[in-house]
């Protein structure tokens, strides 16, 4: 059971290898080769980034926070099919959805890793750190985007359900 395929042994000191599945990988996609994972590995971390903002959404509209001329959108899924989220707001959602896709990529040729789209100008100190202190702090940003995944959907599932204000505070 504990016995690393050769495959998938380069990849046991990654980045989201951690107990208590270590290198996980039951559909063998890290067969595919290294820059298939490092493309996948920018999707998950690009997802995740996404889905942290998602979550903090759903919990922002539900705790009745509104944006000006907002104020009788409903909440979750409700806003977008209900009809009362006006075309204005739709149509800004999606320009920026497509600026954000267009601008926030290693366009300068310069990241370290996959989702490093600091293109030379943003640091906060980051080149100041050790090498485990990075890993640290990747491992923590994928973990947690893979949880905040996983919470989006729930709030999703239960927000159709129709128990979404059961579940939150």
């Amino acid at each position: 059971l504990n016995a690393v395929p050769e495959a998938d042994a380069q990849y046991t000191d990654d980045i989201g290898v951690v107990a208590p599945l270590g290198v996980w990988d039951p559909s063998g996609i890290l067969a595919r080769g290294p820059e298939e994972v490092a493309r996948l590995r920018e999707l998950e971390i690009k997802h995740g980034r996404i889905a942290m903002l998602g979550v903090v959404g759903y919990l922002t509209t539900y705790a009745g926070v509104r944006l000006p001329g907002l104020e009788d959108v409903p909440c979750g899924w409700a806003a977008v099919t209900s009809g009362d989220l006006p075309f204005e707001v739709a149509g800004q959602f999606f320009a920026t959805t497509i600026m954000m896709e267009m601008f926030n990529r290693d366009n300068a040729g310069t990241g370290q890793f996959p989702g490093d789209y600091r293109n030379g100008y943003i640091d906060f100190g980051w080149d100041k750190q050790s090498d485990a202190w990075k890993k640290n702090k990747r491992t923590i940003e994928l973990n947690q985007g893979r949880a905040a995944q996983m919470g989006l959907l729930g709030l999703m599932f239960h927000d159709a359900l129709g128990n979404v204000a059961d579940i939150l505070p």
